[in-house]
């Protein structure tokens, strides 16, 4: 049994501080990568809901703000819902996925967890005036 060490970044150079994942297999799918992610996250901000969630990505009826997404509406989130939406940016682009130094693209590609490994999620941040 290892750790996986999640960090976002975006490409305007902004890098999180990270966190670490308990995960027992050696060689996952991306799909699965970003399902316990972001199951992760929901878990976390459920157990307190505070008044911005820092996930992946934006939960439906929500608006972004500085450090994350206001919900309009206090809730509790939904994992499947959030991990839609996930695999969903993925697919688009809306962000894009390093397992140590290399890119992923396919969501059903296994890849190797050696211990210690780095799963970079970088964020695009859309251009101004462009």
């Amino acid at each position: 049994m290892g750790f996986v060490r999640f960090v976002d970044e975006t490409t305007a150079g902004d890098r999180g501080a990270g966190w670490e994942l308990e995960v027992a297999e050696e060689r996952l799918a991306v799909r699965e990568l970003i399902r316990r992610r972001v199951f992760q996250e929901v878990a976390e901000y459920n157990a307190r809901t505070p008044e911005v969630f820092q996930g992946l990505v934006q939960p439906q009826d929500a608006e972004r703000v500085l450090n994350g997404y206001a919900l309009r509406t206090p809730r509790r989130m939904d994992p499947e819902a959030q991990t839609e939406l996930a695999l969903r940016a993925f697919a688009g682009n809306g962000f894009l996925l390093l397992v140590g130094d290399r890119q992923v693209t396919d969501p059903d590609e296994e890849v190797e967890l050696p211990l210690g490994t780095e799963v970079t999620f970088l964020k695009l941040v859309p251009l101004v005036g462009g």
